[in-house]
Protein backbone atom coordinates (compact mmCIF):
# COMPACT_ATOMS: atom_id res chain seq x y z
CA UNK A 1 0.00 0.00 0.00
CA UNK A 2 1.78 2.90 -1.37
CA UNK A 3 -0.26 5.51 0.31
CA UNK A 4 -1.06 3.94 4.15
CA UNK A 5 -1.14 6.81 6.73
CA UNK A 6 -1.80 9.29 3.90
CA UNK A 7 -5.07 11.79 3.69
CA UNK A 8 -6.15 12.97 0.22
CA UNK A 9 -8.53 15.40 -0.72
CA UNK A 10 -10.11 14.98 -3.83
CA UNK A 11 -12.36 18.11 -5.27
CA UNK A 12 -14.70 17.04 -7.82
CA UNK A 13 -14.77 13.72 -6.93
CA UNK A 14 -18.31 12.80 -7.04
CA UNK A 15 -17.66 11.25 -10.43
CA UNK A 16 -16.08 11.40 -13.80
CA UNK A 17 -12.12 11.58 -13.49
CA UNK A 18 -12.28 12.55 -10.10
CA UNK A 19 -14.70 9.66 -8.86
CA UNK A 20 -11.68 7.34 -10.68
CA UNK A 21 -8.89 9.35 -8.69
CA UNK A 22 -10.55 9.32 -5.19
CA UNK A 23 -10.58 5.32 -5.62
CA UNK A 24 -7.76 4.83 -6.85
CA UNK A 25 -5.97 6.63 -3.72
CA UNK A 26 -8.51 4.86 -2.11
CA UNK A 27 -7.11 1.20 -2.98
CA UNK A 28 -3.61 2.06 -2.34
CA UNK A 29 -4.66 2.90 1.76
CA UNK A 30 -5.47 6.36 1.55
CA UNK A 31 -8.54 7.95 3.43
CA UNK A 32 -10.41 10.21 1.12
CA UNK A 33 -12.50 13.39 1.66
CA UNK A 34 -14.49 14.27 -1.52
CA UNK A 35 -15.51 17.66 -1.94
CA UNK A 36 -17.89 18.31 -5.12
CA UNK A 37 -20.93 20.37 -5.44
CA UNK A 38 -23.35 17.23 -6.42
CA UNK A 39 -24.00 16.11 -2.86
CA UNK A 40 -25.39 12.62 -3.58
CA UNK A 41 -22.67 11.96 -5.94
CA UNK A 42 -20.00 12.54 -3.20
CA UNK A 43 -21.88 10.66 -0.82
CA UNK A 44 -21.81 7.85 -2.93
CA UNK A 45 -18.00 7.58 -3.74
CA UNK A 46 -17.77 7.97 -0.04
CA UNK A 47 -19.44 4.51 0.56
CA UNK A 48 -17.77 3.22 -2.16
CA UNK A 49 -14.45 3.95 -0.59
CA UNK A 50 -15.65 2.84 2.77
CA UNK A 51 -16.52 -0.31 0.84
CA UNK A 52 -12.64 -0.87 -0.26
CA UNK A 53 -12.17 -0.77 4.20
CA UNK A 54 -10.92 2.42 3.95
CA UNK A 55 -12.05 5.75 5.74
CA UNK A 56 -14.03 8.60 3.97
CA UNK A 57 -16.13 11.49 4.01
CA UNK A 58 -18.20 13.38 1.79
CA UNK A 59 -18.31 17.42 1.80
CA UNK A 60 -21.05 19.06 -0.65
CA UNK A 61 -19.33 22.57 -1.56
CA UNK A 62 -18.70 25.36 -4.32
CA UNK A 63 -15.54 24.98 -5.55
CA UNK A 64 -16.37 28.67 -6.96
CA UNK A 65 -17.24 30.66 -3.41
CA UNK A 66 -13.53 30.77 -1.49
CA UNK A 67 -15.58 31.18 2.33
CA UNK A 68 -17.20 27.23 1.36
CA UNK A 69 -13.61 26.23 0.39
CA UNK A 70 -11.73 27.46 3.40
CA UNK A 71 -14.95 25.82 5.35
CA UNK A 72 -14.39 22.20 3.53
CA UNK A 73 -10.40 22.68 4.89
CA UNK A 74 -11.10 22.89 8.22
CA UNK A 75 -14.16 20.31 8.31
CA UNK A 76 -11.43 17.96 6.83
CA UNK A 77 -8.56 18.61 9.19
CA UNK A 78 -11.30 18.55 12.14
CA UNK A 79 -12.10 14.99 10.89
CA UNK A 80 -9.26 13.61 9.79
CA UNK A 81 -6.12 15.76 11.44
CA UNK A 82 -4.03 16.40 8.05
CA UNK A 83 -3.86 16.40 4.45
CA UNK A 84 -1.10 14.87 2.84
CA UNK A 85 -2.28 14.95 -0.95
CA UNK A 86 -4.73 17.68 -2.67
CA UNK A 87 -6.30 16.64 -5.92
CA UNK A 88 -8.05 19.30 -8.08
CA UNK A 89 -10.12 17.75 -10.97
CA UNK A 90 -13.19 19.94 -10.76
CA UNK A 91 -13.66 21.13 -14.55
CA UNK A 92 -16.68 22.78 -16.82
CA UNK A 93 -16.15 23.42 -20.47
CA UNK A 94 -18.59 24.78 -23.28
CA UNK A 95 -17.88 24.77 -27.14
CA UNK A 96 -18.15 27.67 -28.78
CA UNK A 97 -16.60 30.25 -31.14
CA UNK A 98 -15.03 32.95 -29.02
CA UNK A 99 -16.89 35.44 -30.57
CA UNK A 100 -20.34 33.90 -30.03
CA UNK A 101 -19.13 33.66 -26.34
CA UNK A 102 -20.38 35.74 -23.35
CA UNK A 103 -18.89 37.42 -20.19
CA UNK A 104 -21.00 35.12 -17.89
CA UNK A 105 -19.71 31.85 -19.77
CA UNK A 106 -16.13 33.44 -19.18
CA UNK A 107 -16.52 34.12 -15.39
CA UNK A 108 -18.04 30.25 -15.08
CA UNK A 109 -15.02 28.29 -16.82
CA UNK A 110 -12.78 30.91 -15.01
CA UNK A 111 -14.27 30.51 -11.47
CA UNK A 112 -14.41 26.30 -12.19
CA UNK A 113 -11.19 25.68 -13.39
CA UNK A 114 -8.93 27.79 -11.95
CA UNK A 115 -10.17 29.87 -9.66
CA UNK A 116 -11.41 26.60 -7.38
CA UNK A 117 -7.62 25.81 -7.67
CA UNK A 118 -6.54 29.03 -6.14
CA UNK A 119 -9.02 28.75 -3.61
CA UNK A 120 -8.14 25.10 -2.51
CA UNK A 121 -4.34 25.65 -2.72
CA UNK A 122 -4.54 29.05 -0.46
CA UNK A 123 -6.42 27.12 2.06
CA UNK A 124 -4.31 23.88 2.76
CA UNK A 125 -1.46 25.14 2.25
CA UNK A 126 -0.48 26.39 5.54
CA UNK A 127 -1.45 22.73 7.14
CA UNK A 128 1.15 21.42 4.51
CA UNK A 129 4.12 24.04 5.09
CA UNK A 130 3.68 23.57 9.05
CA UNK A 131 4.41 19.96 8.73
CA UNK A 132 7.19 20.28 5.85
CA UNK A 133 5.17 18.11 3.38
CA UNK A 134 2.80 17.47 0.68
CA UNK A 135 1.55 16.22 -2.72
CA UNK A 136 -0.40 18.32 -4.88
CA UNK A 137 -2.19 17.68 -8.40
CA UNK A 138 -3.76 19.89 -10.63
CA UNK A 139 -6.13 18.36 -13.42
CA UNK A 140 -5.49 20.90 -16.31
CA UNK A 141 -6.31 19.72 -19.72
CA UNK A 142 -4.22 19.35 -23.26
CA UNK A 143 -5.79 22.33 -24.34
CA UNK A 144 -4.06 24.00 -21.96
CA UNK A 145 -0.87 23.14 -23.19
CA UNK A 146 -1.60 23.45 -27.09
CA UNK A 147 -5.08 25.06 -27.45
CA UNK A 148 -8.36 23.67 -28.76
CA UNK A 149 -10.62 24.71 -31.33
CA UNK A 150 -13.93 26.59 -30.07
CA UNK A 151 -12.07 26.34 -26.15
CA UNK A 152 -10.33 29.36 -25.93
CA UNK A 153 -11.69 30.47 -23.01
CA UNK A 154 -11.08 26.82 -21.15
CA UNK A 155 -7.72 26.38 -22.54
CA UNK A 156 -6.71 29.66 -21.16
CA UNK A 157 -8.00 28.81 -17.98
CA UNK A 158 -6.14 25.35 -18.22
CA UNK A 159 -3.17 26.77 -18.97
CA UNK A 160 -3.43 29.53 -16.18
CA UNK A 161 -3.09 26.40 -13.95
CA UNK A 162 -0.59 24.74 -15.54
CA UNK A 163 1.74 27.95 -15.15
CA UNK A 164 0.34 28.52 -11.87
CA UNK A 165 1.47 24.97 -10.80
CA UNK A 166 4.69 25.48 -11.77
CA UNK A 167 5.32 29.11 -10.66
CA UNK A 168 4.17 27.33 -6.86
CA UNK A 169 6.04 24.05 -6.72
CA UNK A 170 9.16 26.67 -7.42
CA UNK A 171 7.79 28.52 -4.08
CA UNK A 172 7.55 25.19 -2.42
CA UNK A 173 9.77 23.30 -2.81
CA UNK A 174 11.83 24.37 0.31
CA UNK A 175 8.94 22.69 2.16
CA UNK A 176 8.98 19.27 0.83
CA UNK A 177 5.86 19.93 -1.01
CA UNK A 178 5.21 18.72 -5.09
CA UNK A 179 3.14 20.35 -7.40
CA UNK A 180 2.45 18.29 -10.42
CA UNK A 181 0.14 18.55 -13.26
CA UNK A 182 -1.88 16.08 -15.19
CA UNK A 183 -3.42 17.07 -18.48
CA UNK A 184 -5.98 14.52 -19.63
CA UNK A 185 -7.30 14.75 -23.51
CA UNK A 186 -10.88 13.87 -24.31
CA UNK A 187 -12.04 11.12 -21.52
CA UNK A 188 -15.02 9.40 -21.16
CA UNK A 189 -16.93 11.06 -18.71
CA UNK A 190 -20.39 12.94 -17.91
CA UNK A 191 -18.95 16.23 -18.89
CA UNK A 192 -17.78 14.87 -22.34
CA UNK A 193 -21.10 13.48 -23.19
CA UNK A 194 -22.86 17.22 -22.30
CA UNK A 195 -20.14 18.67 -24.61
CA UNK A 196 -20.43 16.49 -27.54
CA UNK A 197 -24.53 16.77 -27.05
CA UNK A 198 -25.00 20.50 -27.35
CA UNK A 199 -25.23 20.55 -31.10
CA UNK A 200 -24.41 18.83 -34.04
CA UNK A 201 -21.20 21.05 -34.52
CA UNK A 202 -19.45 20.17 -31.30
CA UNK A 203 -19.98 16.39 -31.85
CA UNK A 204 -18.19 16.29 -35.23
CA UNK A 205 -16.07 18.38 -33.68
CA UNK A 206 -15.00 15.93 -30.66
CA UNK A 207 -15.24 13.28 -33.76
CA UNK A 208 -12.29 14.55 -35.30
CA UNK A 209 -9.86 15.24 -31.99
CA UNK A 210 -10.61 11.31 -31.19
CA UNK A 211 -9.42 10.71 -35.08
CA UNK A 212 -6.39 13.25 -35.05
CA UNK A 213 -5.83 10.87 -31.72
CA UNK A 214 -3.16 8.35 -32.22
CA UNK A 215 -4.74 5.70 -30.35
CA UNK A 216 -8.38 6.77 -32.25
CA UNK A 217 -9.84 6.94 -28.83
CA UNK A 218 -10.80 8.69 -25.65
CA UNK A 219 -9.74 8.34 -22.53
CA UNK A 220 -10.83 5.62 -19.40
CA UNK A 221 -11.27 7.83 -15.86
CA UNK A 222 -9.29 5.24 -14.48
CA UNK A 223 -6.04 5.61 -16.84
CA UNK A 224 -6.10 9.25 -15.56
CA UNK A 225 -5.88 8.29 -11.89
CA UNK A 226 -3.31 6.26 -12.71
CA UNK A 227 -1.02 9.42 -13.96
CA UNK A 228 -2.08 10.78 -10.27
CA UNK A 229 -1.82 7.77 -8.42
CA UNK A 230 2.18 8.09 -9.70
CA UNK A 231 2.58 11.79 -9.02
CA UNK A 232 1.35 11.38 -5.26
CA UNK A 233 3.30 8.19 -4.27
CA UNK A 234 6.60 7.79 -2.78
CA UNK A 235 7.93 6.99 -6.22
CA UNK A 236 7.33 10.48 -7.67
CA UNK A 237 8.97 11.97 -4.28
CA UNK A 238 11.59 13.97 -6.15
CA UNK A 239 9.05 15.06 -9.29
CA UNK A 240 7.58 18.43 -8.85
CA UNK A 241 6.71 21.65 -11.30
CA UNK A 242 6.03 18.64 -14.30
CA UNK A 243 3.50 18.46 -16.59
CA UNK A 244 2.58 15.08 -17.57
CA UNK A 245 -0.51 14.56 -20.80
CA UNK A 246 -2.54 11.50 -20.71
CA UNK A 247 -3.93 11.81 -24.09
CA UNK A 248 -3.18 8.91 -26.38
CA UNK A 249 -0.75 11.13 -28.14
CA UNK A 250 -3.38 13.30 -29.35
CA UNK A 251 -0.52 16.31 -28.19
CA UNK A 252 3.52 15.37 -27.67
CA UNK A 253 5.41 18.32 -25.95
Amino acid sequence: MRLEGKTALVTGGGRGIGRAIALALAREGAQIAVGDILKEEAAAVREEIKGLGRKALAYQVDLTQRAQVERMIEFVLAQFGQIDILVNSAGWDRLEPFVESNEETWERILAINFKSVLYTVKAVLPHMISRASGKIVNISSDAGRSGSTWEAVYSGAKGAVIAFSKSLAREVARYKINVNVVCPGLTDTALLQAVRSQSPETEKLIDAIIKATPWRRVAKPEEVAEAVLFLVSPGADFITGQTLSVSGGLTMI
